[in-house]
């Protein structure tokens, strides 16, 4: 088993910074994918970005492409998600995931793991 715990989010204003951190702990891969949905109230889970450990390649939702930034910092076996200019409608709870080998998919069912999730409110 792999557990994820987030942390990080908060209340903010629009054009503001947030960075979310999720430390990883239990069993680990050889080669797995990083990364971030979100959900927002009424809404379905959206991908957000994603990392390969092994390629180190990221990929990003359209949303966020540009304003966010993920990373990973395998000695501390911790994700991050820099969001930079955030917006009102990036407001949702934010959860890290994670999936068995390297290709970054889009798709949640696709992800073994996941972490309890992080609320983030942009206010506008």
């Amino acid at each position: 088993q792999v557990q994820l715990v987030e942390s990080g989010g908060g209340l903010v204003q629009a054009g503001d910074s947030l960075r979310l951190s999720c430390a990883a702990s239990g069993r680990t891969f050889d080669t797995y994918t990083m990364g971030w949905f979100r959900q927002a109230p009424g809404k379905g889970r959206e991908f957000v970005a994603a990392i390969s450990t092994s390629t180190g390649e990221t990929q990003y939702g359209d949303s966020v492409q540009g304003r966010f930034t993920v990373s990973k910092n395998n000695a501390k076996n911790t994700l991050y998600l820099q969001m930079n200019s955030l917006k009102p409608e990036d407001t949702a709870v934010y959860y890290c995931v994670v999936k068995h080998l390297t290709h970054i998919s889009y798709y949640a069912g696709d992800y073994n793991y996941w972490g309890r999730g992080t609320q983030v409110t942009v206010s506008s």
